[in-house]
């Protein structure tokens, strides 16, 4: 069978195909030299499937879409204490390009504008790299997001740095709070360089992918960034990603996103997708006009609002029922689907408004997919009390969702592949 994703794709690039509204960007001569009507689609899902229509192999500069995945690295290679000590986390409510910085302290406002990502590129690699380790070290880390080495387009680089007058200006104000410690132009000299490297749609789907795999390439399987630095990043890009619009992105397609000026736009739909769409010509915020409309029909066809939260799954609780010989039973309590704080804590009010009589509880895990921290503490205090209440208790985890399981002080667990243990009919 033929999938219908494809087709959908190349659907809704016919539908936003005759908008001709916006224009390239003219400020960087390159670009303004860019193909209007170029238009691509891509979707990558967490388990590495990837699906395009268009243009999608296309190469282009990635440009801003560069500084989530620069501030990813930069959380990764120097902490968060660090790298928020130098880049805040606010809205600026301003331009891509505006001097949006603390007026005290000359901190950026975020670093999805181009104050904020000269500084973030400043703190990519280990303290004390050089200017030209840091900018092997963004390429090695995009090259890492995206599943194969990534190249600077160098006409695309001195086309900008010639015309980067008000990075230069936005790198001498940081300079001058001590944000950076490097010479201004050189500073800016990374950054555009980061912003030179050539991607295709495709890419971006998969670098978007990544986020959406709390770090991890769904094509490799190589982890690049921690679960805690993805969570930070697609934060700062719900409400800072699409600068002077985001509110408005927000509310309407409610998925965190980045947007660059060669008419690339990525999407991470967390746990579920990586999108990716390209049409060079922006609107006035510099956003890509079609790669939004596309945005918006997939939000709208394909339910993918971040707030839109699906109804109740069932009980994580599937069953419970007394198994073994009559003079030895066992309470058996059999979990499902994905346990998170809800979801354990269903199991631990049933503990406490129904305690098991017998004394030894059986608690099953096959049909329990995962366990997030907050539930897998939950679930073993409750096994703890358990214990302390005078049951043996027993976890049946055939496929270890559980690993290492520790009660804590006066807690006791025996963990098993299957019942053969018990004598059940």
């Amino acid at each position: 069978m033929r999938s219908p994703i494809p087709d959908y794709l190349t659907d809704v690039l016919r539908a936003v195909e005759p908008d001709q509204s916006g224009a390239t960007a003219d400020y960087i001569p390159e670009l303004a030299q860019a193909d209007p009507d170029r238009l691509a689609a891509a979707l990558c899902t967490v388990d590495g499937h990837v699906y395009s229509a268009g243009d999608a192999t296309a190469a282009f500069s990635i440009q801003s879409i560069s500084k989530p995945f620069a501030y990813a690295l930069a959380l990764a290679d120097r902490g968060f204490d660090a790298v928020l000590e130098k880049v805040s986390v606010e809205p600026s409510g301003n331009a891509f390009n505006e001097m949006s910085v603390e007026p005290e302290t000359g901190r950026p406002l975020n670093p999805m504008i181009n104050a904020g990502a000269i500084a973030t590129h400043s703190l990519t690699g280990p303290l004390g790299a050089t200017p030209d380790e840091r900018v092997a070290r963004v390429i090695d880390g995009l090259s890492a997001f995206a599943g194969r080495r990534l190249e600077i387009d160098e006409s695309v680089y001195h086309s900008e740095i010639r015309h980067a007058y008000r990075n230069r200006s936005l790198a001498n104000m940081l300079r001058a709070y001590d944000i950076i410690a490097d010479d201004p132009l050189v500073a800016v000299a990374g950054y555009t360089r980061q912003c030179s490297v050539l991607v295709t749609t495709e890419d971006l789907a998969v670098m978007a992918g990544t986020l959406a795999n709390r770090g991890v390439n769904p094509l490799t399987g190589r982890p690049v960034v921690s679960a805690e630095v993805v969570r930070q990043t697609l934060s700062v890009m719900a409400t800072c990603g699409m600068y002077d619009g985001a509110g408005d992105w927000m509310t309407r397609v409610g998925v965190p996103a980045k947007s660059g000026v060669a008419g690339g736009l990525i999407g991470a739909l967390p746990g579920q997708v990586g999108i990716a769409t390209f049409s060079p010509r922006l609107d006035r915020h510099g956003n890509s006009v079609r790669g939004a409309d596309l945005f918006t029909r997939f939000t709208a066809d394909m339910g993918m609002h971040l707030m839109e939260v699906p109804p109740a799954g069932p009980s994580a609780i599937r069953s419970r029922r007394i198994i073994g010989p009559a003079d030895d039973e066992v309470a058996l309590f059999s979990l499902q689907g994905d346990l998170r704080f809800a979801a354990a804590e269903r199991v631990v009010r049933e503990f406490q408004e129904n305690p098991p009589e017998q004394s030894r509880v059986a608690i099953s895990l096959r049909r329990v997919f995962s366990i997030d921290a907050v539930a897998r503490r939950m679930v073993l205090e409750a096994v703890r009390r358990l214990t302390l209440d005078g049951h043996d208790v027993y976890l049946i985890d055939p496929d270890t969702v559980l690993p290492d399981p520790d009660p804590g002080t006066g807690g006791r667990v025996q963990v098993l592949h299957d019942l053969e243990t018990f004598d059940t009919p």
